[in-house]
């Protein structure tokens, strides 16, 4: 499985529930951050900033896009026949997954108590560990959003309500 933005608040936990459901996982990300995910679980690393990931990538199985545009069209270049694009950026085009012989899924988040329970025990057991690149308190939500957007945060950033 190759992960898009394997260090951003979504890729962190998409790289460790992806070996807690055994898949073997190529993460990519900038070069300070290789360290952090191999830790996570990546088990091949590509630097984006000195590589292009269909350069080195083959034949995967499924693609999960935290990135979208231009990455989102290369990606389909890395999939094997009937292998799978995700994105939870933009809708994959149809015709494109056509012409590979694949499938494009895009997913949005929609609560789930099921799920979420599920994510809690595995955190509670230590299998998965959020990644906290801040934690800010409400008053901050402005500055929380801006930092959202430079698209080079590491894990997620929490708003902290007073009780």
């Amino acid at each position: 499985m190759l992960i898009h933005g394997g260090a951003g608040g979504v890729g962190t936990f998409a790289i460790q529930l992806a070996r807690w459901r055994g898949a073997t996982v190529i993460a990519t990300g900038s070069a300070k951050n290789e360290a952090f995910l191999r830790e996570l679980g990546a088990d091949r690393f590509v630097d984006y900033g000195a590589q292009r990931f269909e350069e080195v990538v083959r034949d995967v199985d499924v693609v999960f896009d935290t990135i979208g545009g231009d990455t989102q069209t290369r990606s389909w270049s890395v999939l094997r026949p009937g292998g799978t694009l995700v994105s939870i950026v933009s809708r994959p085009a149809q015709a494109d997954a056509d012409a590979r012989g694949a499938r494009g899924a895009y997913v949005f988040i929609q609560p789930n108590a099921e799920q979420l329970g599920q994510i809690a025990r595995l955190i509670d057991d230590g299998a998965v560990k959020p990644v906290l690149a801040e934690v800010l308190p409400l008053a901050e939500a402005r500055r929380a959003h801006e930092l959202s957007q430079t698209g080079h945060v590491r894990g997620k950033i929490v708003l902290e309500v007073a009780r």
